[in-house]
């Protein structure tokens, strides 16, 4: 059975266009623009945009749901992360499959198809976290990425879990320059962390704000500049994920303007949360502890500024939600073993609004970092993160003027807490299409579990 749904009178803004146009989708995919009144068409259903944004779906490239950490896992499934993703206007999810230490790659993405196949509300991709590199593991590289997961992600940090030392990162990347994946480095200088950690616990500094303190910027940074340099041993590109210092920004500016092909993103708890929520009393610090950890808030600044000059391409929420009773409160007493990570996949692409509303970002640049640019950056484009003809009718209706105050009694996210509670901030997703199937309708939702698919990813489309 054909389907076509037509939006009409909308503002139509992707990465390079504003448009007053009306989008015809066809079968699940957008058949045409036009501009309204210019052509008679017809459809089983009509979308009235007036006065509203229509936009891509959001892209939101590094989540992890149902992701094992520090003797817990992060409350969201599969299909609750991606319910909540969809009432907050993003359609497709790069999530992370683990390879543990000892078992293979195939062993792990295997059991990530598992967890996500038949439960996810919107389409979804997988990274690979390489944890374990030796010959097999660089063989089976290759076979990934015939399948479609083209990106393999590294840790500096966590020694004894995900830490890779940099001779395993460079047989890595050597890898990765030779089939075109990508890796993706977490740069933090873990084995000093470790040592700054047990040195403060040994001081008696236990608290939640500790875990900033001893994550320090300069380690952030030191890292990062160590994985442009390998990276550019190996003669691969390098994505370094969630950059939250200043001092970080500055090591991949100047990468950057070498001519390497180095990329980074950030996420909004570093662009909208501050080192002053760590140190909230009574424990309540501990709803914030991620790592990267939140930073000063002066490292605002330079987190914005790189957003608009492009240092930072890409804004994703590295969404990994712990309840704050019964899972955050683990670390009572011990800051370290406080489940690291923040609830975040439903509010991303309404706090990017915000920053537009903020005079911060143009509209355009809230779906280049939000959409496109993640896109391309991981071989989704242009299936996701335009709308244009051919492209999957992964479309928000969005309506720029409505305003809401974010709370956990609200979200749809499985956590018992907000990272961003009371904030108040104008614009809110309306309607939602996934693959041309309506996901939320005014405020309802209409999706089902199983809609979503996995989506086969291209290489890096901003390598030669």
């Amino acid at each position: 059975m054909s389907s076509r749904t037509l939006i009409r009178h909308g503002l139509v803004i992707t990465a390079s266009d504003e448009i007053h146009a009306d989008v015809l989708v066809e079968d699940g995919r957008v058949a045409a623009l036009a501009t309204p009144h210019s052509q008679n068409w017809t459809a089983d259903r009509v979308i009235d945009a007036t006065g509203k944004y229509v936009i891509p779906g959001g892209v939101d490239v590094h989540t992890h749901m149902e992701l094992p950490f520090g003797g817990t896992q992060a409350s969201d499934t599969f299909a609750t992360g991606t319910r909540a993703a969809a009432w907050g206007g993003t359609t497709t999810i790069v999530d992370f499959a683990v390879q543990s230490v000892g078992h293979t790659l195939r062993e792990g993405l295997d059991a990530w198809h598992a967890k996500a196949e038949g439960n996810c509300a919107i389409d979804y991709a997988f990274h690979m976290i390489v944890s374990d590199v030796n010959d097999e593991t660089l063989k089976e590289m290759d076979l990934l990425i015939e399948e479609g997961v083209t990106s393999f992600k590294q840790f500096m940090a966590y020694p004894g879990v995900f830490y890779s030392d940099d001779g395993q990162i460079l047989r890595a990347m050597q890898r990765s320059a030779e089939n075109g994946g990508l890796i993706m480095m977490h740069a933090e200088n873990g084995i000093a962390i470790d040592v700054l950690v047990r040195q403060a616990l040994a001081r008696g500094e236990t608290d939640p704000r500790y875990h900033g303190e001893v994550r320090k910027a300069l380690l952030e940074a030191e890292a990062t500049h160590r994985a442009i340099r390998l990276a550019q041993v190996a003669g691969a590109p390098l994505y370094v994920v969630h950059v939250s210092a200043a001092e970080a920004v500055a090591e991949l500016a100047r990468a950057r303007d070498e001519g390497l092909n180095v990329f980074g993103e950030t996420c909004p708890q570093y662009l909208f949360l501050s080192a002053d929520n760590l140190a909230e009393p009574d424990f309540e610090g501990a709803k914030y502890v991620c790592s990267t950890p939140l930073r000063p808030r002066e490292h605002q600044a330079g987190l914005w500024r790189a957003l608009r000059t492009n240092d930072l391409q890409v804004v994703s929420t590295d969404h990994c939600p712990f309840c704050f009773t019964g899972q955050k409160d683990l670390g009572r007493g011990d800051f370290s073993k406080i489940p690291n990570g923040l609830p975040g996949v439903e509010n991303r692409m309404d706090l990017l609004h915000q920053a537009v509303v903020d005079g911060r970002i143009s509209r355009r640049r809230w779906i280049e970092i939000a959409c496109a640019t993640p896109a391309r950056m991981f071989g989704l484009y242009p299936k996701k993160g335009t709308i244009a003809p051919g492209a999957d009718a992964d479309i928000v209706v969005y309506d720029p003027h409505a305003e809401q105050v974010m709370s956990a009694e609200t979200h749809h996210m499985n956590v018992d807490y907000s990272a961003y509670e009371g904030k108040r901030v104008t614009g809110r997703v309306e309607t939602v299409l996934s693959r041309g199937e309506p996901v939320i309708v005014q405020r309802e939702y209409t999706g089902r579990a199983g809609h979503g698919v996995f989506t086969p990813r291209s290489t890096c489309q901003y390598l030669n």
